[in-house]
């Protein structure tokens, strides 16, 4: 029986990479965005679990968003809108997995480099991809007696073509991230959990 698969941000370059990825090794996915269901909304998150034929034995937390600024230009609206975007997404779903997942399960979330290391420029970004981080070191501490891994990547630039047109380029292809992904949640990672995984390529 195939193992069923709810990545969140489904619809995006690097989720849709993802979902790709899990259907083309045999698992059923469950790609969702925002026109499926508010994943900054707890209730709504819940609803959404709850009306699932099945529970799902992996999660992929790749819903998000970007802004650049630095602390001391920032603005209410950028701090609330990446915090929502970036770490209620990610919070609520897991919140979400954590009462439902099945022993074997695994989670990954999405954060991004600048949660470890600079930033400058991006300040609420790179606050909240580490809150992420952190979401992703407890959580992980909390599942473990159940056996449900719960790990994160940590991209750096990804080979978009949003970001080829804005002139950005050297990163990493979405498909290459996805294989990340996909190893974190299968049995062959089983010993991994807690992780914290930079995918930044050879650049």
């Amino acid at each position: 029986m195939a193992d069923l698969a709810l990545v969140c941000g489904g619809r995006g370059a690097l989720g849709g990479a993802i979902a790709d990825a899990l259907r083309a090794r045999g698992d059923e996915v469950i790609a969702v965005d925002k026109d499926d269901v508010d994943l900054t909304d707890p209730a709504a998150v819940e609803a959404f679990w709850d009306a699932l034929a099945e529970t799902p034995r992996w999660l992929v937390n790749a819903a998000g968003g970007y802004r650049t600024g630095t602390v001391a230009d920032s603005t209410p609206d950028d701090v609330s809108f990446l915090a929502d975007l970036n770490v209620a997404t990610a919070w609520w779903s897991c919140r979400a997995a954590a009462r439902r997942l099945p022993a074997g399960g695994a989670i990954v979330n999405v954060a991004a480099r600048p949660a470890v290391s600079g930033g400058a420029g991006s300040a609420a970004y790179a606050v909240s991809k580490a809150a992420v981080v952190r979401l992703t070191e407890v959580l992980a501490g909390e599942l473990a007696e159940r056996q449900v891994r719960v790990n994160a990547i940590l991209p750096s630039v990804i080979d978009t073509p949003a970001n080829r047109a804005q002139g950005i380029t050297g990163g990493v292809p979405p498909s290459q991230l996805a294989s990340v992904v996909a190893f974190l949640l299968s049995d062959d990672s089983a010993a991994v959990s807690g992780a914290i995984v930079p995918v930044y390529g050879s650049a």
